[in-house]
């Protein structure tokens, strides 16, 4: 294999993994039933002791 070869393959896979993992990343934070976790999350900061 040479250097054309690699960057070819990184060029199309690399970025075809890239938008798979973004796609996951978005369908795991957009999920139904996470706003709830989210919104807890959110108002850490604001709690007093």
């Amino acid at each position: 294999m040479d250097y054309e070869t690699l960057r070819h393959a990184a060029d199309s896979w690399g970025l075809l993994y890239m938008f798979i993992v973004f796609v996951c990343v978005i369908a795991f934070v957009f999920r139904p039933g996470s706003r709830k976790h989210y919104d807890e999350a959110a108002r850490i900061p604001l709690k007093e002791d």
